[in-house]
């Protein structure tokens, strides 16, 4: 296993389903392995729901001390409080790694001074063993300390070590990038019932459709314009509807929505 001891701090959405798809993973971590603090009672328990055996304790501190690796994974605008209630916990025998967006390096190091230190964006299809993280570590983490987070990461999908700089725009694309997604769907969807398809059966084809066309784009290696172009015959219905898309701006929309993420991650910061 990747690490025998994982703990949270926060045990929102985000960090119950990486712990969720930690857990799934076998040669993540054991469920059992698994520790959290949240003075939210339904924070708690939806924890607990989705990762079966896992620990909640009754401070920060307590976490720190049952934990190889502690995850920080409050909001944001709430590190400033917990940053300083963990800083003595914290000692060179535990790596952080820090899920809040916009929260640099640099601010976490000023509380915490230099320790064995690391940012992530990843994204909550790490529940199903899909999601899309880049990591990026302050001088005082090992190259240890990536392998060991990298193993961990890749092991719910994909996951890159790229410079700190490149971490906003990772936010507004592939961090909130799923609610984009799951627009689309939905978009998708209620175009097939207004062509008169039942909704059931309209939301598993626009679904489907949309993890087929991803894995082409992983497994091929094509530019998504060549597997466009493939499915694009002249005078046909794939035209029709791309012209429909092209009038509507929705590509441009995309950019925009990536680019007012990345803004708003900036802005946190």
């Amino acid at each position: 296993m990747v690490s025998k001891r994982i703990g949270f701090i926060g045990a929102g959405q985000m960090a119950s389903a990486l712990a969720a798809g930690f857990a799934a993973a076998e040669a993540a971590v054991a469920p059992t392995a698994i520790s959290f603090f949240d003075p939210s009672e339904a924070s708690q328990e939806r924890f607990c729901e989705r990762v079966s055996g896992a620990q909640s304790l009754a401070t920060s501190a307590a976490v720190i001390a049952e934990s190889d690796i502690v995850f920080l994974a409050v909001k944001p605008q709430v590190m400033p409080l917990v940053l300083p209630e963990i800083a003595e916990a914290i000692d060179e025998n535990v790596l952080v790694v820090s899920i809040a967006a916009g929260v640099s390096l640099a601010t976490m190091e000023s509380v915490l001074g230099s320790t064995r230190l690391i940012r992530v964006m990843p994204n909550t299809p790490c529940l199903v063993g899909t999601s899309a993280a880049v990591y990026s570590p302050a001088e005082g983490a090992t190259e240890e300390d990536c392998q060991r987070l990298g193993q961990l990461l890749n092991s719910t999908g994909i996951a890159y070590q790229l410079a700190e700089s490149y971490l906003d725009a990772v936010t507004g694309l592939s961090g909130s990038g799923p609610a984009y997604i799951y627009n689309i769907i939905e978009g998708l969807s209620d175009g097939g019932v207004a062509m008169g398809l039942p909704r059931d059966i309209a939301t598993r084809l626009a679904a489907q459709t949309v993890k087929g066309a991803a894995e082409m784009v992983l497994e091929t290696g094509l530019h998504p314009g060549t597997l466009k172009d493939q499915v694009t015959s002249p005078g046909g219905t794939t035209i029709a509807g791309l012209r429909a898309m092209k009038d509507r701006g929705v590509a441009g929309a995309m950019m925009e929505a990536v680019e007012a993420a990345t803004q708003r991650s900036r802005e946190l910061g």
